[in-house]
């Protein structure tokens, strides 16, 4: 061949190498660009890739996937066995069996487990990948990525928590609206039954066909299931002082025997009635303490009397009283009905009840175990039940110290008719010639107080509102005025208010006794504050009433002045 056509060959041999270098730089240079997103990409997603050649059994880690483990790089053996070495043992095999499925099945590989690393972190990881097989079916190799998924396993966690926070909520709300319900429910039972008694007993009264005797227990049916609605509502009234903080104590020294003697002087009749025997054993030696004197006879009257309500008839009730090391022991033990294992933990908790409403054998509202748990604990001391199931008895153990320390607990100012009780009717002052305005709204309520007064010799004028008050005030000027709270129109406050901004010659420091439904502490002081003298709640005990109208008047037993 002539030399003169090697030339062209050449040239055209060296432009097609140029262009293959050129392309092969181009490609090496692409692979370098995309290893490098590849690698940002792994690191942004805290990534990191693996390679396991199942003939050598050798595994390369990336860099990336290192630093995960919190491992310097270069720093992983590339054994096998070394990747178990950061994994909690306890998902090992979650591991294994995933691996193994995928070299058998030829399924992907994925599975989350939990490492510690060198630092003293736990972090979780998703591992996945997939096994590459040759053409008889052989596994010859793995490969994968590994990824950080500690966040989001918490944030797992933290929403699970949530929801299952959510759901003990939403239950615990439907809980409170059925025991609402329930209550509500109990509360209407309970009102209703003494109620009808007493309205059918009036409408017989009223009938005038029962004779002297059947008269006479009309009235004592009368007043038992009034004193029986007084006792649901004080015991309402209790749980509402005890719940908003607001009950206080009369703290002095007190014998604890002569607390239990007073409290079962009142439950000794309902034993009688249903033939109970009380047995006493009681030390004279154990006191005497601190405390409140009604609030604990309220203790030993409501756990004596629980007794005998589920004690059947010819049972005993046993109370004991003994000095146990630095505190003294008051047990109340029956041979009743007992307490079941499943409901003894819920004994003390307000509005519980062993029994269904609509099929229970004994009446209450649930509150007066709850309430004797609380008024135990003000006073330093714990209350607990033992039972050994149904129809096995049951003993109610109250524990006080010896000493209270007195700083503990408030002084309540004792209101001048605390502890008034049906004896101080038996004074009876009479109040001839006092001149007294009876203001209240419903007629029956006023009319029984009208009544009273007037069989005590006063001159009653009455009112229906606070309006036609004010303008009986510009005609006669009363000794005393008793007046309801709640009006419609202007209320007992508004009334006094303006009876209090007139002159003394218009009347406007006439005593005046707030005589109300309204029971709690706030209310008496509101009242107190408003310009009333005294605060009696309804329904009144006509003594206490005739009482309070003698200390404004200056009365005492037997005086006539007309003052």
């Amino acid at each position: 061949v002539p030399k003169a056509l090697h030339l062209p060959l050449l040239a055209s041999h060296n432009t097609e190498l140029t262009e293959e270098i050129e392309e092969r730089k181009r490609t090496e240079q692409a692979l370098r660009e995309s290893e490098e997103r590849l690698r940002i990409a792994l690191a942004a997603g805290r990534m990191g890739t693996w390679e396991w050649d199942i003939s050598t059994g050798e595994v390369r880690w990336s860099p990336e996937l290192e630093k995960l483990h919190g491992r310097q790089p270069g720093t992983f053996t590339r054994k096998f066995d070394a990747v178990f070495e950061d994994i909690y043992p306890e998902d090992h095999s979650l591991l294994t069996t995933s691996v193994q499925r995928s070299l058998d099945k030829n399924e992907e590989h994925r599975v989350e487990y939990r490492i510690h690393r060198p630092d003293g972190q736990m972090r979780w990881v998703e591992g996945r990948g997939r096994a590459f097989h040759d053409g008889d079916g052989a596994a010859q190799r793995m490969v994968g990525i590994c990824a950080d998924i500690t966040e989001r396993k918490l944030a797992e966690v933290e929403r699970e928590a949530l929801l299952t926070s959510e759901r003990a909520a939403r239950s615990a709300a439907e809980q409170a609206n059925r025991m609402t319900d329930e209550f509500l429910s109990v509360v209407s039972h309970e009102l209703r039954t003494p109620l009808s008694a007493i309205l059918g007993y009036a409408q017989l009264l009223r009938m005038n066909i029962l004779e002297q005797q059947e008269m006479t227990d009309a009235f004592a049916a009368i007043e038992r299931n009034s004193r029986a609605q007084v006792q649901i509502i004080d015991d309402l009234l209790d749980m509402s002082r005890i719940i908003s903080g607001k009950l206080r104590l009369n703290v002095q020294s007190i014998s604890p025997a002569e607390v239990i003697e007073a409290a079962l002087e009142t439950v000794k009749p309902a034993a009688d009635a249903k033939d109970v025997r009380i047995i006493k054993v009681l030390d004279p030696m154990a006191g005497p303490i601190l405390g409140d004197f009604d609030r604990l006879q309220q203790v030993i009257w409501n756990l004596v009397s629980n007794a005998v309500k589920f004690t059947p008839k010819g049972g005993r009730v046993q109370i004991s009283l003994e000095r146990v090391n630095s505190h003294l022991e008051i047990s109340v033990a029956d041979t009743g009905c007992g307490i079941s294992t499943d409901f003894l933990p819920h004994v003390f908790e307000r509005f519980r009840q062993s029994e269904e409403s609509t099929t229970r054998r004994h009446g209450g509202l649930g509150l007066g175990l709850s309430i004797v748990k609380q008024l135990v604990e003000l006073h330093g001391g714990s209350v607990r039940a033992q039972s050994a199931g149904d129809q096995l008895g049951a003993t109610f153990v109250v524990s006080l110290p010896l000493q209270i320390a007195q700083h503990a607990v408030e002084n309540e100012r004792v209101h001048p008719t605390a502890g008034m009780e049906a004896p101080v009717a038996a004074l009876m002052p009479h109040l001839s010639g006092l001149k007294i305005l009876v203001v209240d709204d419903e007629v029956d309520a006023r009319d029984v107080v009208r009544r009273f007064l007037q069989h005590q010799s006063a001159q009653v004028s009455t009112a229906s509102s606070a309006e036609e008050a004010l303008k009986l005030l510009d005609f006669e000027k009363p000794h005393v005025i008793i007046s309801d709270i709640g009006m419609p129109g202007k209320d007992g406050y508004q009334l006094i208010r303006e009876i209090r901004s007139l002159s003394a010659s218009q009347g406007g420091t006439i005593p005046a006794i707030a005589l109300t439904a309204f029971a709690r502490s706030e209310d008496r002081k509101r009242a107190l504050m408003a310009g009333f003298q005294n605060h009696v709640t309804k329904p009144v005990d006509p003594g206490v009433l005739l009482v309070v109208i003698a200390m404004l008047t200056g009365r005492t037993t037997g005086q006539d002045s007309n003052k």
